[in-house]
């Protein structure tokens, strides 16, 4: 009887549609140099099938650009004798300094809660803020204001649409790397849905690195901080010094 069970799906196992991802990028690596200005990403790919499409719903992509992630204090001022103080603060556990999500489509339309819970597919949900609840009150309100701070500095981005899917089989997203960008590995994943379920997903990896003076300055203020702020002093001499001397010029 097992044997007749596991001999029927074998033979009903090449029945199944089965979807993969096939993916690339138009570059692995992102230098930050003096006169880095920001840098954009190309991620393209196509749907590699063993069988036809299967029936039902409308394939759609997502693709989620994220940056590394660091533990945030958030501090909600208030007004105490008519000066504006930090009042309260909670502490996020971690949360990316950089993400975006570039879909094909609305996402409530694409991505169940479920499957949203299951892969962490929203900024909501990479953020962690485990235990914050103890900290403040209405600690929710402080993490609607990481969301909406880092939205407005273009850091957090919600990209619905700009996700390109031809004839079902291939994609491609354009992602904007800002010029403030944090040094590190930035991960790229790919999700294919059906019926607001994910049935694939990849993940990629984008270097982030500091180059010539930018990371000579970078490693001299980590590994040598004496003399980076040393330096950091006669280079403040210097220059006020040399203001003060073209002052001096001028009035002549």
């Amino acid at each position: 009887m097992i044997r007749a069970l596991l001999a029927l799906l074998c033979l009903a196992a090449p029945a199944l549609a089965q979807e993969t991802i096939v993916s690339g990028l138009s570059q692995n690596r992102v230098s930050i140099t003096a006169d880095f200005d920001g840098s954009e990403i190309l991620i393209y790919g196509a749907v590699k099938r063993d069988t036809p499409p299967p029936e039902g719903g409308p394939l759609e992509v997502i693709v989620t650009v994220e940056g590394p992630s660091t533990p945030v204090t958030v501090r909600r001022k208030a007004r105490v004798a008519g000066i504006w103080v930090n009042t309260d603060a909670v502490v996020v556990d971690s949360a990316p300094s950089f993400y975006a999500v570039a879909t094909t489509g609305p996402l409530r339309h694409i991505l169940s809660d479920t499957e949203n819970l299951r892969h962490g597919i929203t900024i909501e949900r990479v953020i962690r803020a485990v235990g914050i609840t103890a900290e403040a009150e209405r600690s929710g309100e402080f993490l609607l204001a990481l969301l909406r701070v880092r939205s407005n500095e273009d850091r957090y981005r919600l990209l619905e649409g700009r996700v390109e899917l031809t004839e079902d089989t291939l994609f491609r997203a354009d992602v904007v790397l800002p010029a403030n960008l944090t040094e590190g590995e930035y991960k790229v994943r790919l999700f294919l849905l059906r019926d607001k379920r994910v049935i694939a997903s990849q993940e990629r990896l984008i270097g982030v690195r500091k180059e010539g003076l930018e990371r000579f300055i970078f490693n001299l203020a980590q590994e040598r901080p004496l003399i980076y702020g040393l330096l950091s002093l006669l280079m403040a001499a210097i220059a006020g010094w040399g203001a003060a001397a073209a002052f001096r010029l001028v009035r002549a």
